[in-house]
């Protein structure tokens, strides 16, 4: 793992300690945080963040500072629901901590929605 990869899994780990169900796994390119076997977040190399968020709420996140639509490789949109967010928009943690909840968010609708 990269330097900045590797400090923004340990910002990440900081906001999530409330979790019981939550580990972390190589994907994405990245190192993906899941929470209920699901993925929350993968902290990219370079220290950016890809989010798992509902599809309905999509479009007005993306209005967000830093956030894009996450690609799977040039061109290649990923979809609704997934967004990249940059490494320069959540060196603070009041930024990231609101994307995590925006995805937390999205991973307890879902998980209560299968049980």
């Amino acid at each position: 793992m990269t330097s900045e990869q590797t400090a923004l899994i340990e910002r990440i780990r900081a906001l999530i300690t409330d979790e019981a169900n939550a580990r972390e796994v190589s994907m994405f390119g990245g190192r993906a945080v899941m929470v209920n076997e699901k993925m929350i977040v993968s902290a990219g190399k370079n220290g950016d963040l890809l989010v798992r968020v509902d599809a309905d709420r999509h479009d007005e996140l993306l209005t967000r500072e830093g956030a894009a639509q996450a690609e799977m490789g040039t061109g290649r949109g990923m979809g609704p629901g997934w967004i990249d967010v940059s490494a320069e928009a959540i060196t603070d943690d009041e930024a990231l901590s609101s994307w995590i909840e925006t995805a937390m968010d999205f991973n307890r609708e879902v998980t209560e929605r299968r049980d």
